[in-house]
């Protein structure tokens, strides 16, 4: 449908849309949630919410490190709020978390809540984030220094050889006895599992009878998690960037890598038709490109600005990843991969210190990375023998030519873990739950299309709406269809008809 047809936002093709009743901002007091006397003090809680600039008000949320052992440790959740800009038309709290897992929610909000919800949304819900625990101001977990992380990042090692494989193991397994000596007890405690009972806690304090919601990326497992456990609490809750929860760390790997390969040959198919990107005249030939600079990389790591900083293959595998959730970073891309050709890796160094969030300094401006790996080994069990990871190799470069190899033996480090997974990947159905809207993008890097799909389809009240576009995640990205979509179903409990589609 084109866009010009429109009189307004443009609307999804599709079924017709569906009405639900009008959310309840406040009913019941929060405490009177808790199922068990133990929590009441958690759920009574009241946040002593000060101004902390850029109109946001900012205060702490206490929960228990152990949700089995409420009298013992506890830990702060920072959180923030953009107050409603129209408090006579508010409709009550919305709660929001970008992903990661392990992304700072409170960094997301004072980053703009223009980018994280529209004008009409701020204006009838208050608009609170949240740090989950171990991540941004919540307890960060801390695994190593600043100069022991670039090795880190950087290691060249192969691990398809023994002493590779050896190498990586001791590195993974002194990533994982750092957490645990920086973390203690908490390291246990950081999966999805006990997130979902700390923003059950979330939606009381802030005083909802009903969660409302918008999670992107990992934020939608976090949501369908929440879905499954208190199904009669979810209120108006938006997916955007769906994962699959039965996928088990294997099929993850798996579908990112095919999303990874579909997504550069959409940036090298676009590539012959920009003349700013000089890198070839067929799609083939730029993908044939990027190959051939991790390739080089692998083989002798290339030069920088910095020579104690080489950019090794696992560098550069982060710098190309860093450009293909969006095309507003593709003529990164071009640079980076036409100056590494030429055999200087300063640029695409520079693209994967921004994805770590390296600053210039050599610090880290946030544990996003050491909290993602520590989340995800809680939240999907490994089979890290050798032969399993050898097996997983040939699928990986199977599905993604360019990337596979780059993408393997990724279960080592979850293999050395020094807490057993606390979930079980399984779908979730959350009968009885209100409707869910999940928001899939056809050429999502991240969180390939296929997952959003699925999700819709195992949620008993899923709703699917599908944008035929490129990039991570497609609520607030330009589409002025989702956006309207998203927002009559967060304002008016409007949701699109079945089989909507936004084109883009």
């Amino acid at each position: 449908m084109a866009v010009a047809a429109c009189s307004g936002p443009p609307q999804p093709t599709g079924g017709d849309p569906t009405t639900l009743p009008p959310t309840t901002a406040s009913a019941t007091t929060p405490g009177e949630q808790a199922t068990d006397p133990a929590y009441a003090a958690f759920y009574d809680q009241k946040i002593a919410w000060k101004d902390c600039g850029g109109g946001l008000e900012c205060g702490t949320v206490t929960v228990p490190v152990d949700w089995a052992r409420p009298d013992r440790d506890t830990v702060d959740l920072a959180v923030a709020r953009h107050p409603a800009t129209d408090p006579s038309q508010r409709l009550g709290s919305l709660l929001v978390n970008p992903g990661g897992p392990g992304a700072s929610g409170v960094a997301w909000l004072r980053g703009g809540v223009q980018a994280v919800v529209s004008d009409a949304v701020q204006a009838r819900y208050d608009v609170v984030a949240f740090d989950p625990r171990g991540t941004g101001s919540s307890q960060p977990i801390d695994c190593m220094s600043d100069a022991e992380f670039d090795t880190y990042r950087a290691d060249p090692a192969d691990p398809t050889t023994p002493a590779g494989l050896a190498e990586e193991t001791e590195e993974a397994t002194r990533f994982a006895q750092g957490c645990e000596v920086d973390a203690g007890l908490l390291l246990g405690h950081l999966g999805t599992v006990d997130v979902v009972r700390d923003l059950d806690v979330l939606r009381a304090v802030v005083g909802s009878e009903r969660l409302d919601y918008l999670g992107k990326s990992y934020g939608t497992l976090l949501g369908a998690e929440y879905a499954g456990a208190f199904p009669q609490r979810v209120g108006r809750l938006v997916l955007d960037g769906a994962l699959d929860p039965s996928s088990s760390s294997g099929d993850v790997a798996l579908v990112q890598a095919e999303g990874l390969e579909r997504s550069l040959r959409a940036y090298a198919e676009a590539c012959p038709q920009r003349s700013d990107c000089r890198l070839g005249s067929t799609a083939d030939a730029v993908v044939q490109q990027v190959r051939d600079v991790l390739s080089a990389a692998r083989q002798q790591p290339l030069p920088t600005s910095d020579a104690k900083r080489p950019l090794t293959a696992p560098l550069a595998f982060q710098g190309i990843l860093a450009t293909l959730y969006t095309e507003n970073t593709w003529s990164l891309l071009d640079s980076a991969v036409e100056s590494a050709r030429g055999g200087d890796g300063a640029r695409l160094l520079q693209l994967a210190d921004a994805y770590a969030g390296r600053q210039p300094d050599g610090t880290y401006s946030s544990n996003l990375l050491e909290a993602y790996t520590a989340i995800t080994c809680l939240d999907r069990p490994v089979d890290a023998s050798p032969q399993a990871m050898q097996a997983q190799a040939q699928q990986l470069e199977q599905r993604s030519p360019t990337f596979g190899r780059s993408l393997s033996y990724g279960a080592l480090q979850c293999g050395v873990w020094p807490i057993p997974p606390t979930r079980t990947p399984a779908p979730v159905s959350a009968p009885g739950a209100a409707p869910i809207l999940v928001v899939g993008t056809t050429n999502d890097p991240a969180t390939p299309y296929v997952w959003a799909q699925s999700l819709a389809s195992q949620l008993s009240s899923g709703r699917l709406l599908t944008w035929d576009g490129q990039g991570h995640t497609a609520y607030r990205r330009g589409s002025a269809c989702v956006d309207g979509a998203v927002d009559g179903y967060l304002l008016g409990g409007v949701l699109p008809g079945e089989n909507a589609t936004c084109t883009s």
